[in-house]
């Protein structure tokens, strides 16, 4: 197995790029790509043999990679993954924060632990890597960093808690892109639509089944790939980018264009509608 990308073969010769969340799904296929273009790519999951996993998958094909085990939401195991890349190359030219996780549920339905952990891992997370990585590298080489959020424009119904933290993630892109501009560090954020990715396993089958349907609401008529996620990192962390900062980019098949596949039942619950005037 090699890895085809669109780019040119070195890209990011002499580069190396973070990938959290880089052993499974969306991670590993950014991680293959950047790898195919030169990049040493540094992966860090909480499990460290995923990660572990990519790195033998890329050496394979003649690619570079470092794995370490990053707890994103810890700040010590975050400093001591971003310490292991700079003792081990010296350098961070660029970070791709696509770790993260959350499950579905009615937002009634969420408990303080199962809010805490989404909104820590997918919002804390991505600060504790940007912070750690700002203050040891790019705040004096500059840098550029790509956030992976949701294409969240309409709100998430069953998501409540990851559509609150992608959004944090979003505004927090805004602004480091122009707090740290003056280091020059370039940050911008993706937001995947529905995504054939392997992540999709880790739902009951009712759920995948249900989610299937949904491209019925999608002007694409078809799920993303992995591939083309990783296509937009790879531009937005790329020369080609140097005048893009604090963007979200939506790579979703117009999706967030149309119409989010959430139905709600017949009700009479909404409140009396208003009228400004009396009745005549």
């Amino acid at each position: 197995m090699s890895y085809q990308s669109i780019f040119r073969k070195d890209l990011f010769q002499n580069q190396v790029i973070i990938v959290t969340g880089g052993g499974t799904g969306i991670g590993r296929c950014i991680a293959h790509e950047l790898a195919s273009l030169g990049a040493t790519v540094a992966l860090g999951s909480r499990k460290v043999e995923k990660p572990q996993a990519v790195k033998a998958e890329i050496e394979v094909n003649g690619g570079n990679a470092f794995a370490h085990e990053c707890n994103i939401r810890d700040r010590e195991s975050v400093s001591a993954f971003v310490k292991a890349v700079l003792d081990e190359y010296g350098r961070i030219d660029g970070l791709v924060n696509n770790g993260g996780g959350q499950f579905m549920s009615p937002a009634q339905l969420i408990s303080p632990k199962g809010w805490n952990a989404v909104v820590d891992t997918n919002l804390t997370g991505t600060w504790n890597m940007t912070q750690t990585v700002m203050l040891e590298a790019m705040q004096e080489t500059g840098g550029a960093i790509v956030n992976i959020t949701m294409e969240n424009k309409r709100g998430f119904p069953l998501m409540a808690h990851s559509a609150a933290a992608r959004a944090g993630v979003e505004s927090l892109t805004k602004t480091l892109a122009i707090e740290w501009a003056r280091f020059g560090i370039r940050i911008n954020a993706v937001a995947p639509g529905l995504i054939e990715s392997s992540g999709l396993q880790n739902y009951p089958e009712e759920i995948q089944a249900q989610i299937a349907g949904f491209t019925n609401f999608i002007p694409a008529k078809r799920m993303g790939t992995e591939s083309e996620i990783a296509s937009m990192v790879t531009y937005l962390l790329s020369e080609g980018a140097s005048y893009v900062t604090g963007q979200t980019i939506w790579v979703d098949g117009a999706n967030s264009l149309w119409s989010m596949p959430y139905p709600i039942e017949d009700h009479e619950n909404w409140q009396t509608p208003h009228n400004g005037f009396d009745e005549e």
